[in-house]
């Protein structure tokens, strides 16, 4: 009997000293589907990683952004890994504020070498990477095939925005809550302006030019913003200015948008017949042109990064390799079908005959990130790189209150001109105050 009560309180002991040993990690992420499913598939890692626990900070886009950028600022040291995009990368690590994935780059298992130099480029700084990719992303054209056919419309490989345009009003039937194309317009640096950057850059506009002075009062700016907010108001849905990214693919896979410009990596959700009503009748196009050399499609990666104060960085550092390796990709592909595997990160992933098979939208996907330049981003010479953003600090409150004047614009709050007066002036005012030029 006392040497069964031995045993028992030795095991007893051995198990809490187990638990004690353990570390848990917080992972703030964002609420988009892919990260969805990666912690649901979050078993695999802890089978792998016995003595790590996890713990998930799931956010919407801009909550996130204003959380993880506080955090970090401030090292608070709340969160372990943080879900960040290429806009932080590279300002958060010249800034000392992330820890280099050295150990993940000199992994042979992982091959760093396999991420498509697009997307490493933007998550490398001094020849060292600081943030992994989980998905990669450019944006273009989806639409419903079953409409333009019974509009009698052809969508080219490369259209222009006026194609887009009449093709938008002309399968409109607002009776029935079909709704011609879906746009952002939910105000944020990361969301109506992510798009509306991107599109402006084929209207021939730009944030800045080459001496840092704003360029909102100038022509190509409102060409830009009075085709979007007609188009809108003729083709779009209502409530327009309230949908981001999330609003409008719950949107498109009811079937109630003929067109919808965004991600890339929406592909894959809206061809999935288990989450769309029109997964059979989607098709895809390059984001739209001007006929001034640029498309209307941006260059975007959600990573995950470690902060620099982090006490944990060895098993952050485990935790990301699982994620963004490539037995993640062959994991999805086992569990939900090779359509859902992350795109838009790996070379390998793009030379796989069953992802080529199973995601129709595989090429166009990669041509787009492959044509987004992020070093010549706009049609006039600019001082500043990134397409759909600005890469300088300063960009992120600016972006998202310029956000919120065209927000307004698209709800019919204020006029297109009144929108625009407001974006110069407050993007001067902030620039001066940081001291631009510098």
């Amino acid at each position: 009997m006392k040497l069964k009560t031995l045993l028992l309180s030795a095991c007893s002991a051995l198990v809490f000293a187990g638990l004690a040993s353990a570390e848990t990690l917080t992972i703030a992420t964002v609420n988009n589907g892919d990260m969805v499913r990666m912690q649901k598939l979050t078993d695999d890692f802890k089978a792998k990683n016995p003595g790590i626990d996890l713990q998930w900070v799931t956010l919407e886009e801009n909550v996130l952004r204003q959380k993880v950028t506080t955090d970090i600022a401030t090292k608070a040291g709340q969160y372990d890994v943080l879900t960040i995009g290429t806009y932080e990368v590279p300002i958060w690590s010249k800034l000392g504020w992330l820890a280099s994935l050295d150990k993940l780059s000199a992994d042979k298992d992982y091959d760093v070498n396999d991420l498509l130099p697009a997307i490493r480029s933007g998550l490398t700084t001094d020849g060292k990477l600081y943030a992994a990719p989980f998905y990669g992303e450019s944006s273009m054209v989806m639409y419903r095939k079953d409409l333009f056919d019974k509009a009698g419309l052809k969508m080219p490989d490369a259209p222009t925005w006026d194609f887009v345009a009449d093709a938008a009003r002309k399968i409109t039937d607002k009776d029935h809550e079909v709704y011609g194309i879906c746009l952002r317009g939910k105000a944020g640096w990361g969301e109506n302006m992510a798009f509306l950057t991107a599109m402006s850059n084929s209207f021939g506009a730009r944030w800045f030019d080459d001496k840092w002075k704003a360029q909102f009062d100038q022509p190509e700016w409102k060409a830009t913003l009075d085709f979007y907010v007609k188009l809108m108001k003729d083709a779009g849905p209502p409530g327009a200015s309230s949908n981001g990214f999330n609003e409008n693919l719950a949107l498109f896979q009811s079937g109630k948008c003929g067109m919808w410009i965004d991600a890339t990596v929406a592909a894959s959700f809206v061809s999935d017949p288990k989450e769309s009503k029109v997964a059979d009748k989607v098709g895809f196009a390059l984001a739209p042109d001007k006929g001034l050399g640029k498309r209307g499609n941006w260059l975007w990666a959600w990573n995950l990064a470690i902060p620099a104060s982090s006490k944990k960085t060895e098993a952050a550092e485990k935790f990301i390799s699982w994620a963004t390796g490539k037995d993640y990709t062959n994991l999805v592909a086992q569990k939900e079908g090779w359509l859902n595997a992350p795109p838009g990160t790996r070379t390998s992933l793009y030379a796989n005959a069953d992802y080529q098979k199973a995601a129709p939208f595989a090429k166009m996907t990669l041509d787009s990130i492959n044509s987004a330049d992020p070093t010549h981003p706009t049609v006039k010479p600019v001082p500043y790189v990134g397409v759909q953003f600005v890469a300088i600090p300063e960009f992120q409150g600016i972006g998202t209150a310029v956000g919120q004047q065209f927000s307004a614009a698209l709800a019919g709050q204020i006029s297109v001109d009144q929108a625009l007066k407001a974006a110069q002036q407050l993007t001067e005012r902030e620039m001066k105050k940081a001291g631009y030029p510098k």
